[in-house]
This record gives C-alpha cells, structure tokens and sequence, in this order.
C-alpha cells in the first residue's frame, strides 16, 4: 500500500502541545510510519524543542505554500507566519495562539481539498484562545463543518481502550438538551457511528444507544423522550441493518461496553459520555472528528496549562491519535468505493 501523508497541526502554543509534537517525531517508528507535514509556526516548534532539550535532525522547512515533496526519512515544516507568536506566555490564552491553530486547520483542510495529505493530527487547542483568534464556531468541528460546506452529520468521538462514544448533542447548555433531540438527528448520530467504525476496520459495529433519562424513563414514569423519540430512531436505524440495540440506561450501558459486549455507545448530550470514556481511559484516549472528508484525530485531553512547559506532558494519548488516523486513512483506501467515510 502507498505510503501515506498525514499532516500536523501544532496546536495552541502556550499549552503542552509543542511538547507532545516532539515528543511525537522523535518516535522513529512514527517518523517511519507514513509522510509527515508539520503545519505551524517555526517558532512554536522551536519551541517545543526548548522544553525537550532536544533538537530534531531530518526537518526541512519551507514556505506553506510549498509543494509537499520529500526524501523517505525527512520531516516537512510548513511554516506558517503569525504575527507576535513567539511571544505566547506559557499557560495563557492569546489571539495569537487562537489564531495559529484556526490556521494551522485552514491550511491542513486546504491541503487536503488538494489531495496532497491523507489525514490529519491536531495537537491541543484551546476554544477561549481560538475565539480570541477570530473563531466564530464553538470549537473546531464548527469550522471543519463550515470549511468543506458540510451538509451531512459530523460529529466528535472519544475513543479509549477499544470503547468508542460518539453524541447526539455535544457543546450546547443541558437547558438546551431535550429540545435537540429528535428522530432524526439520533438516526443520523447512529448511521455516522456505524460509518466512523466502519472507516476504522470494523465489519459491523456493535452500537448501544443512551438513554436521556434516569432508569430509561421507567416506561414513561421519570421521561417519555425514549418512547417517542430515541426508541424510534433506534429501530429506524435497525431497519437499514445498522448493528444497534437502546435505549438503555447510561449509568450501567457503560459496564457493557467496558466488558466487550458493544463497540461504540452513542450517547444523547456531551458529559453523558466524557465522564465515563474519561475514567475508564483518560490517559490513552484520542478524540476523532467524524463525519469530515478525512481521518481527523487529536489526543483527548486539552492544553494542560498546569503542567504546560515542563516536559511532563503524557505521550501516550497523542500517539494514539497518530495510529489511529494512519489506521483509518489507509483503511479509507482499501475500502474506497464500499465505505462512505465522509
């Protein structure tokens, strides 16, 4: 199979995010793995450098408008002109820093409408410095969204030791939750589910759906939304064959999935789901922006202010991240033509 390119965002320079992009080329078995583009202000990755103590050999930088081509044991640095990003305080929000990673994006996503990349690797963003850089959205799937003029679902999944959960509702106020859910979005949640696992090498994803409620409603005694609602997009879902069962109660469902029985757990808002992938696999897990027209992974976790600038930062999350988008880009290939991934 062709080697593939899988591109690297920096991320917000005032978190742990240049730290685990060294941290991550200084992996030779990942160096080795596919072609890999930085995408990001030289200083930022200087400084990522600096807290290693190590200095990287085999990077080529080049302007961000160059060609992406490249010797099989070398890095390619795009280097992406921000203005005052040198001077990003450690442990703080800035425009600056906002406005590096909602570039870095842009410039990822415009490689790929060019066929030049197969994937992309995001390191830490941080959502406050990315409204102070000019984002519009509530995070960075708004902007994918928004970016390929996406019509259909898209979605962010967790993933953490083979467990997957992806949600109806994510960033929005709980006030706000009831009123989001109806047949068809929890349909569409399930089938991008069903698809995002697909991508990644699942032959039939087994797919749990949450209940809203306490108990699944008790019948209707503590909420109805699972008779009128979320049971009604499950079987609407069954009828195209989609592998799923629910609604089940979100306190136990998780033990299932924990234990083997299901793959992926569609759940109906966003901490439903983040409590439990987080304390069952906090510091493994990788989180994948689904429903977009490539593998778009990024580490669980955030920017770590507390500990940014330490060299303390877990490698292990965005390593998996790396895996898991290099997984689903080449699963992406040798399934073209019979997995809609997009």
């Amino acid at each position: 199979m062709t080697r593939k390119t899988i591109a690297l965002v920096q991320g917000d320079p005032a978190g742990i995010g240049p730290e685990l992009l060294i941290r991550l080329l200084s992996d030779e078995d990942v160096r080795a793995a596919a072609h890999l583009v930085v995408i990001g202000a030289p200083e930022v990755f200087a400084r990522g450098e600096a807290q290693m103590g190590i200095t990287l050999d085999g990077i080529r930088h080049a302007p961000i408008d160059a060609p992406i081509d490249m010797d099989e044991d070398e890095v390619l640095h795009l280097d992406l002109p921000i203005a005052g990003i040198g001077d990003v305080p450690v442990a703080e929000t800035s425009a600056a820093g906002g406005l590096s990673s909602i570039e870095g994006l842009r410039c990822a996503f415009e490689r790929k409408l060019a066929g030049d990349i197969d994937g992309l690797v995001f390191m830490p963003f941080n959502k406050e410095s990315m409204h102070k850089g000019g984002n519009d959205f509530t995070d960075e799937l708004g902007f994918a969204r928004d970016f390929f003029d996406l019509k259909t679902r898209a979605s962010e999944f967790n993933v953490a030791n083979g467990m997957w959960n992806g949600r109806v509702t994510s960033h929005v106020a709980m006030k706000d939750v009831p009123d989001l859910l109806t047949i068809e979005r929890i349909d569409e949640s399930i089938e991008l589910a069903d698809r995002t696992l697909k991508s990644a090498g699942y032959a039939r994803p087994r797919i749990v759906v949450a209940a809203l409620n306490p108990h699944a409603g008790d019948g209707g005694l503590m909420g109805d939304e699972e008779i009128r609602i979320i049971g009604p997009a499950v079987e609407k879902a069954r009828a195209r064959q989609i592998n799923c069962v629910g609604p089940l109660p979100a306190d136990t469902l998780w033990l299932k999935v924990r234990d083997g029985a299901y793959d992926a757990v569609v759940t109906m808002y966003h901490d439903q789901g983040q409590i439990a992938i987080k304390l069952l696999g906090f510091d493994r897990g990788v989180s994948v922006l689904a429903g977009l027209p490539l593998p778009v992974t990024t580490p669980a976790h955030g920017t770590a202010f507390d500990i940014a600038g330490q060299a303390k930062a877990n490698p292990v999350p965005v390593r998996n991240a790396f895996t898991m988008c290099l997984n689903m880009a080449s699963s992406r290939a040798a399934t073209e033509g019979v997995v809609t991934a997009s």
